[in-house]
């Protein structure tokens, strides 16, 4: 009860919070504050003052495709001092910098600018005072826009869409008398041109406007004076241009920003604010990355509404923008998760006769924990509920979350109570472990998810060598799936429907679920689709000639067959094309066809180097251990007492091979050629190094293993519960001051227990309802997707007793009751007893949300 109640209060302050704050878009945010996350602690680089936090939101680094998009045919005028020109180069810069830059060097001073580029007219007016006719003439032009109703497209053109007017160094070092008054008159001039409408400011009116809407207001909007770095100006500069000038100037606009909701860019000078590496030699203008953040500040506010009103995910702007309203089917989904589920889990609860639909507690309970995770994913990424910040980089950051992880896992080590490889010649108290036991594939998934979490968390991936870390991860990943999928199949023979099928919504429950309710596809959740594209390949070649599998030349054929034939629909343009054109047609179904490409392409042989190493260990155990003790004592006298020896030293050798291989490679996209070629080598020479005596076979880590155990969920959910804006930023609570870094610490341990909460319980219940929907009646353990040895397809008992109440209960609902027609009668018994109609059912609901999706 606790639970839930704390859970009530912390919704309600959070509902409470995005109501009644006024500023729910982060405009304001956006306009007046932030703080460098990339600041430098001593010398500068190229990529320090590149990374602008806002509070509680995200920004987008706007390019020229973007800018194009947003503006098409508008135009941007800048007015003001040089200060303000520099805003002007750096969106001109984001236009075009290859032809811009020389334009830069023959820039001149004083004078008006203007360029065309992508469709967008930028204009820049030189009027330090504030006062010229041309300003003039747009701030009409702008208001008549604003009390027309006139909406042609001509008019509009005319129109600027951004008007940004800065100045008041030139009244201060020009102006001997009263300069301050000169520039509070100059400001005043423009300021009037807001009308009554814009004076709550914009961010304020977006609230009752629909985001298409929101994103078609034009921008008038005023920079505050530069704050020079006034030990850095010259001689001249310097006994004109003081603090005691500069700022009551600033003042003004504060208080403007009071009385009148004056759209003030106050961030502007944040940004420089006790950042001297700020500055240019001159003190008074700023290096080009912080002229670049400004010029980001202006698009962000008027494009990015625009940019998500289109409805393209990644929803990574959420600066000045609000998300659409759920489509009727996250509507279902948010009417199912928090209202029908949970009144249905209380009623199963209080034991009332169920009904022939209403499924068991177990089953009701697996579904209010669906219902509620995809609820709280909704809630967390597709709306202002929770901040949402961006990551950047840092060694300590990065070494300080691994090392931790890594001490949980070494204080978690325990012997493994798994089931024990019964051909052993050790003794009881010294029982062995298979080859990769369940146990330890568990871990080595678990260490691995946890690994590939801090990378996504901290943001390493423009960071080559652990780039390359995580490829040979992801790339495990997938060579455990062909080692365990094979060795089931080779093993047990079980290639049925059910078994198939069991599979594939074990793999693909959750990702299947995700893109209806975040506005994704399902291909955005990469490993769902991936290892679920690599079952089908080794399902497929395993199927095909089985009975001839025990043949080990006849197996090996297949494979190499297998490996041709998944590089040529790779690797040959069109294939992919074409079946993708279908599912687009029959499906409505668009997906990323290069990006699919280039996922599959990235470890095309090592689910195949798994296939090979489960049956050459099939083959290596059954000759070792194998009835026939006269050849298997011979084998092991031949070869078994050296091979071993010779496979730790190699692999010990293969891990620095790799590192002085590859050290030469510049950058991802080299070693991205390299890497389908060298991982196996890496791989096979860790599964040598785990297993290569008794003690490493026997202990694991608890800690990485129950992670393991989760790992498919933590890693579609960490897309929207940990991280934000589809993976591109970090989830903040907001209860604290977003920038702080204690704030950040704080966020990354209460939303990490929740994450990870959540996962587990999710994983819990997939497992639950895969069983229900193979098999609704007959109770099934838990499918095991990847090992051929655990739990896989265990049957419980099913005693006589146990049948006969079944058939009476079956007798029972069968019979007529009522004004129960035999027809559903009938077509309840049918969903019940035929899996392919259950799954019919699901994939005709399925193609129906795609063709009804909006």
């Amino acid at each position: 009860m606790s639970r839930w109640r704390i859970s009530r209060i912390v919704n309600r302050a959070r509902i409470v919070n995005i109501i009644y704050s006024d500023d729910p878009y982060k405009c304001k945010a956006l306009m007046h504050e932030g703080r460098w996350l990339d600041a430098p602690n001593g010398s500068l680089s190229n990529h320090t003052f590149q990374n602008w936090q806002p509070p509680g939101c995200m920004g987008h680094h706007y390019n020229s495709k973007d800018i194009s998009t947003c503006f098409q045919s508008r135009r941007i005028v800048l007015a003001g001092d040089s200060t303000i020109r520099q805003v002007f180069w750096a969106i001109a810069k984001k236009l075009d910098p290859d032809s811009i830059t020389e334009t830069l060097t023959e820039g001149r001073q004083h004078t008006d600018l203007s360029i065309n580029k992508k469709n967008v007219d930028l204009h820049f007016i030189w009027d330090p005072f504030l006062n010229t006719t041309r300003l003039h003439h747009e701030l009409l032009l702008y208001q008549t826009r604003a009390t027309t109703t006139e909406d042609s497209d001509d008019f509009g053109k005319q129109v600027a869409s951004i008007i940004l007017a800065g100045g008041g160094l030139w009244h201060a070092r020009h102006f001997k008398d009263d300069p301050v008054s000169r520039y509070v008159d100059a400001v005043r001039n423009v300021s009037r041109y807001l009308q009554p409408s814009h004076q709550p400011g914009f961010s304020d009116q977006k609230l009752m406007l629909p985001a298409a809407a929101a994103s078609a207001e034009d921008l008038l909007l005023i920079a505050p004076v530069q704050l020079p770095l006034y030990e850095a100006l010259s001689l001249e500069r310097g006994n004109t241009i003081t603090s005691t000038k500069i700022e009551p100037m600033n003042l003004y606009l504060e208080e403007l920003i009071k009385a009148q909701s004056a759209d003030v860019l106050s961030s502007f000078n944040a940004m420089s604010w006790h950042q001297r590496l700020t500055y240019e030699a001159s003190g008074i203008h700023v290096l080009q990355n912080v002229a670049n953040q400004k010029a980001d500040i202006l698009l962000n506010l008027r494009c990015n509404a625009k940019s998500t009103a289109l409805g393209r995910y990644p929803f990574n702007r959420t600066c000045c923008s609000r998300y659409n309203a759920p489509n009727w089917v996250q509507r279902l989904f948010l009417f199912l998760g928090m209202i029908v589920l949970p009144l249905l889990s209380l009623i199963v609860g209080k034991g009332s006769r169920r009904l022939p639909l209403i499924p068991s507690s177990k089953v009701v309970a697996a579904l209010l924990v669906i219902g509620l995770s995809l609820s709280y994913c909704f809630y967390t990424d597709r709306t202002h509920l929770f901040n949402k910040l961006h990551k950047q980089f840092s060694y300590n950051d990065f070494n300080a979350l691994w090392l931790t992880t890594l001490g949980l896992g070494v204080l978690s080590v325990r012997r493994s109570e798994g089931p024990r490889n019964p051909k052993s010649f050790a003794t009881s108290e010294q029982s062995d472990q298979h080859f990769l036991s369940r146990d330890q594939t568990d871990e080595w998934k678990g260490w691995m998810q946890f690994v590939i979490l801090i990378y996504h968390y901290t943001g390493a991936s423009k960071v080559l060598w652990i780039y390359e870390i995580i490829r040979l991860l992801v790339a495990s990943y997938l060579f455990m799936t062909g080692f365990g999928h094979t060795l089931y199949f080779y093993t047990k023979d079980n290639y049925s429907f059910r078994r198939f099928t069991s599979v594939i919504i074990r793999l693909n429950f959750l990702g299947c679920l995700l893109p209806y309710m975040m506005r994704t596809d399902y291909l955005f959740y990469y490993f769902p689709p991936l290892v679920t594209f690599w079952f089908v390949i080794i399902y497929v070649t395993m199927r095909i000639g089985r009975s001839r599998n025990k043949s080990t030349a006849f197996l090996f054929l297949k494979i190499a067959i297998s490996v041709l034939a998944v590089t040529a629909l790779i690797r040959i343009p069109g294939i992919l094309e074409q079946v993708f054109l279908v599912l687009h047609y029959t499906c409505k179904i668009e997906w990323n066809v290069v990006e699919w490409r280039f996922r599959v392409a990235l470890d095309m042989y090592i689910v195949h180097v798994g296939m090979v190493a489960a049956v050459l260990y099939v083959k290596i155990d059954n000759a070792l251990w194998g009835r026939s003790n006269h050849g298997a004592l011979r084998f092991k006298k031949q070869h078994f007492d050296y091979l071993p020896i010779i496979a730790i030293v190699v692999s010990i050798l293969m891990v620095p091979g790799f590192w002085i291989i590859i050290q030469d490679v510049p950058n991802k996209y080299s070693y991205n050629s390299w890497h389908p070629l060298l991982s196996p080598f890496v791989i096979l020479a860790y599964v040598v190094l785990r297993n290569a005596n008794r003690h490493f076979r026997n202990y694991y880590s608890y800690v990485f293993a129950w992670l393991g155990r989760c790992s498919l969920e933590t890693f579609a959910l960490q897309f929207h519960i940990w991280l934000a804006g589809d993976t591109k930023g970090l989830l903040s609570v907001g209860l604290f001051k977003d920038a702080a870094d204690a704030s950040r610490r704080v966020d990354f341990v209460v939303l990490t227990i929740v994450f990870f909460w959540i996962s587990w319980h999710v994983a819990t219940a997939t497992g639950t309802l895969t069983s229900w929907i193979i098999d609704p009646k007959a109770g099934r353990e838990q499918v095991e997707i990847e090992d051929g040895r655990g739990k896989a397809e265990v049957e419980l008992p099913r005693t006589k007793s146990h049948e006969r109440l079944q058939d009476q209960h079956a007798e029972k609902i069968s019979a007529p009751r009522g004004t129960r027609s035999r027809f559903w009668t009938l077509s309840l018994d049918l969903v019940k007893d035929d899996l392919r109609v259950r799954l019919g059912m699901l994939l005709g609901m399925m193609w129906l949300c795609n063709w009804l999706y909006t």
